[in-house]
């Protein structure tokens, strides 16, 4: 993938401002893309955009669907506006925040409007757009479908089934389609609006010059229609349960490293099948962005493999990935390779070579950049590599000015000396959306957060911590609007944006 000289914002959809108690598809989305252009910015980064769930506290990154869209990101306005739903039939949940998302209320409210536009869908003659997206996309729906029905039915857990539904029995899963049939119904329609909207969204991008960079989790969760769907492709036993799990191990900041506890591929099954499963989800992916960010790329090369019965991480041991197999066939089947490594962390000569081999773009993340004063240090502006993305930060780090708070003072010694200015919590956003548009990295990423001089109330996630992530939201009059002229001729100055040369028509004689 050739990358442009560019920029763009990190927002995930959940943070904007709605009157639904949580982003989605509608209007502020549209308005974003207008706050993206104007301001000279050309890409807009998101978070995953699967189903999320209550059990994992509403963390993209811990879905039940590798390919299904979440339907609390669909708009309501936008069902009144495709006559889904009359707009009487849309009242606005009472005392939502407009700060944070409170999710429990929130799923409340969409699950009841969606089950009044499927009402209203089925009382009319059947549409023949839902039967081609159900074509399009048959090999992930129906058990996506299938399996949003038999939880409903017998509950979290799918190993704890009836046998004949945990093992998919031809006989038992015909039967089900009879026996749910309208639930199943209702499932796939839920995700033809998601999509629907989408679609609709990227097509307004598109026109304004906009692209999407999307991410995509390494795992999957063992809870989840991809792991039941595709058992033999996840190291389970004879019920199903794992036998290995994901983690990655000791170091500098734990001691027992990190216990992931997701399922780990049996990559020797899925490259004996050409990797078919992982082609389809890059596939399916490359539908709603137009370039993947791939979490956790290590893991391509190695990964932290532990058996399931441990307590900690400590006791995993590393495992070989067919990361070159895997690349050679993707690259044939997506030869101009439009994703971004997720490079970050201790990484071993094999993750180069393989970096390298597919000329994959890293990340560079500035905070990382300032400590003791060492001219090696990667994530320094004057170490870039043109090929590469520079960030502030990531939605897993705190904000810039949170960030620059907590700092000791060696660190911000060395910030000081490294810019020759004087920095304070008040000036520290500024200063390093600065040094990362001057950066030689191609592309230029900032949180919203950091445009806005947001302090650490406005962090995303805190890594290695559950609870009070995902929720924070920027209010409708916070978006800077009023810096769209000062963010655009910082981008022109840096040669992240070129005005358009104005069209001059010639008079008729």
């Amino acid at each position: 993938m050739d990358l442009k000289r560019s920029s763009g914002i990190l927002l995930h959809i959940t943070s904007l401002p709605s009157e639904f108690g949580i982003g989605d598809l509608g209007p502020s989305a549209y308005k974003f893309i207008d706050f993206l252009r104007d301001s000279g910015h050309h890409y807009w980064q998101l978070l995953p955009l699967n189903p999320t769930h209550a059990a994992y506290y509403h963390s993209p990154y811990s879905s039940y669907s590798a390919f299904a869209g979440n339907p609390l990101l669909i708009s309501p306005e936008l069902l009144v506006e495709q006559d889904y739903l009359n707009s009487d039939e849309v009242s606005k949940p009472k005392k939502v925040s407009h700060k944070k998302v409170d999710f429990k209320a929130v799923e409340a409210f969409k699950v009841t409007i969606l089950n009044k536009a499927f009402v209203n869908y089925k009382s009319k003659s059947a549409s023949s757009s839902f039967k081609k997206f159900c074509n399009k996309h048959r090999k992930w729906l129906e058990d996506f479908a299938l399996f949003q029905v038999f939880t409903k039915e017998y509950g979290r857990g799918w190993t704890s089934w009836p046998a004949e539904i945990k093992n998919r029995e031809d006989k038992a899963i015909k039967k089900a389609y009879k026996d749910f049939a309208e639930e199943i119904e209702k499932e796939k329609f839920f995700q033809f609006l998601f999509f629907q909207q989408w679609e609709g969204l990227v097509e307004y991008a598109q026109e304004n010059e906009i692209a999407f960079i999307g991410d995509i989790p390494f795992y999957v969760n063992h809870e989840s229609a991809d792991c039941w769907a595709n058992a033999e492709y996840f190291k389970l036993n004879d019920e199903k349960e794992p036998t290995h799990v994901s983690g990655v191990p000791p170091d500098y900041f734990s001691e027992t490293g990190q216990l992931w506890g997701t399922p780990v591929f049996n990559w020797k099954k899925l490259q004996q099948n050409n990797f078919d499963w992982w082609v389809q989800r890059l596939k399916q992916n490359l539908l709603l962005f137009d370039v993947v960010r791939l979490d956790h790329f290590r893991a391509f090369s190695a990964y932290w493999e532990v058996p399931a019965k441990e307590e900690t991480a400590i006791n995993g041991k590393w495992i070989k990935t067919p990361g070159t197999q895997f690349f050679r066939l993707i690259k044939k089947e997506f030869p101009e390779m439009p994703f971004i490594a997720e490079d970050l962390g201790s990484l071993d000569e094999p993750v180069y070579k393989l970096l390298k081999r597919f000329h994959f773009p890293g990340m560079n993340v500035l905070h990382f950049a300032f400590g003791e004063e060492k001219a090696d240090n990667p994530y320094l502006p004057f170490n870039h590599k043109p090929h590469s993305i520079v960030y502030t930060g990531t939605h897993d780090n705190n904000t810039s000015r949170g960030w620059y708070e907590a700092l000791d003072k060696t660190s911000k010694k060395h910030l000081r000396r490294y810019t020759g200015k004087e920095v304070n919590k008040k000036n520290v956003h500024k200063i390093l959306h600065t040094l990362a548009l001057k950066s030689v990295s191609k592309v230029a990423v900032f949180p919203l957060q950091d445009l806005m001089g947001k302090g650490e109330e406005a962090i995303m996630n805190t890594p290695g911590t559950i609870k009070n992530n995902w929720t924070w939201r920027v209010e409708k009059e916070e978006i800077p609007v009023e810096n769209v002229k000062l963010f655009r001729e910082k981008n022109i100055l840096y040669g992240r944006f070129k005005e358009p040369v104005p069209v001059v028509k010639k008079k008729k004689k």
